[in-house]
């Protein structure tokens, strides 16, 4: 006879609601303790026992009076984060550059800061201390000691053991032990994962992917990146090896891509396809041309300029259409370079989009473009430190 499955301790019970809770928070918050024992299904006493704990904790607050409802009863106080409660340390290490901000726990950016660093160094020193020395300055921003350090990392990663496993822009950094030289020098339990998934998070967390269970987030420009939100959860696979969508096949006789392989998506969907196109129709400043100028020259009715706008956007929804007819995540919200082309873009996206793919009952996917001034993969680094550090499944 199999051994049955042990009971949930109560410690652990209490952990798992506690997550519900703080995950119903940053999901539809600020809530009151009713609204919280509605949307988790908790009782109300236990919604008090644990919330009394989080406000003693200091990280809770209770909120101004909200009135009574039309049936009556006592005036509710809303809960949110405490503006004292612990912020986050977030950081984002590119090929060359870091960016690091301080968060606060309800996702507001207290400090940001940027670094610069040289790639071409053997062992990747240099990037190790741009981005010790920018989670530094950021760190004493803070009244208070971060919870811990969250870093996206524009590459490849382990997330098992907190390394780098390949940048192909930046191979001096191959192999490093990022969270392990942090977690040496900072003090601090430091978790990272790769740029797209941190992406991802951010838009769960505190975005257009707030309380929805399945989205898309794609970063683009230099590179291609996509992070799934399936079930709640962003997609990782074993030690993060999922979310290079970037280096799929969408044309076997395609063009050498620098990962080694042939006709991914990324050698027709990024700045190296879009300049090459550029320079091959002679339009102006080909050689550094992003979304933004195209569209701009399009609008102005230079020649070929509409119709390489065009050819981006669809090249862009050949992937997205493969993305929905395997994960269908029913909204694709879009970052980095094809924001700043601004609705002219993102409606030939969807366009295309919806052309790729059969007609369904449950309708056609969503194209949404987020703020020019992002900070979503910071927002999805300090998502990262949340999750581990309140249990909350991502």
């Amino acid at each position: 006879m199999a051994a049955e499955a042990p009971l949930i301790s109560p410690t652990v019970a209490s952990e798992v609601n506690r997550a519900r809770i703080m995950q119903a928070l940053y999901d539809t918050g600020p809530l009151s303790r009713a609204e919280l024992a509605r949307l988790t299904g908790v009782s109300r006493a236990t919604i008090g026992s644990i919330t009394g704990q989080l406000i003693d904790n200091g990280l809770l607050a209770e909120g101004e009076s909200r009135p009574s409802s039309a049936a009556g009863g006592k005036p509710s106080r809303p809960l949110w984060f405490a503006e004292n409660a612990p912020p986050i340390a977030s950081a984002h290490l590119l090929p060359g550059t870091v960016e690091a901000a301080l968060i606060s726990a309800g996702g507001t950016l207290l400090a940001h800061t940027r670094r610069e660093y040289d790639v071409r160094v053997p062992g990747g020193t240099p990037a190790l201390e741009a981005l010790t020395e920018a989670l530094t300055e950021i760190r004493a921003a803070g009244s208070t000691e971060p919870m811990g350090i969250g870093v996206a990392i524009g590459g490849m990663v382990d997330t098992d053991s907190g390394s780098i496993v390949h940048i192909a822009l930046a191979p001096a950094l191959d192999g490093l032990p990022v969270a392990e030289h942090l977690r040496t020098t900072l003090g601090l339990p430091t978790w990272i994962d790769v740029h797209p998934r941190v992406q991802a998070l951010g838009d769960r967390w505190f975005g257009q992917g707030r309380g929805r269970s399945g989205f898309a987030s794609l970063y683009t420009g230099e590179a291609l990146g996509v992070g799934l939100v399936i079930g709640g959860s962003v997609h990782r696979g074993p030690g993060g090896t999922g979310g290079e969508v970037g280096h799929t096949t969408v044309d076997l006789h395609g063009k050498p891509c620098h990962c080694g392989r042939t006709g991914c998506w990324e050698t027709i969907a990024t700045h190296t396809w879009l300049r090459t196109e550029a320079l091959e129709k002679g339009l102006p400043g080909a050689a550094t041309l992003t979304a933004g100028p195209l569209a701009r020259l399009a609008a102005r009715d230079h020649p070929h300029a509409a119709e390489l706008l065009d050819e981006y956007a669809r090249n862009l929804a050949i992937g997205m259409a493969n993305l929905h007819q395997t994960f269908a995540p029913g909204l694709f919200i879009l970052h980095g370079d094809a924001v700043a082309a601004g609705e002219t873009l993102r409606g030939r996206i969807e366009h295309h989009l919806h052309r790729g793919i059969p007609p369904h009952p449950a309708g056609p996917p969503q194209v949404a473009f987020t703020n020019l001034d992002d900070h979503a993969t910071l927002l999805g680094a300090a998502g990262l430190v949340l999750s581990h550090t309140l249990h909350i499944a991502i």
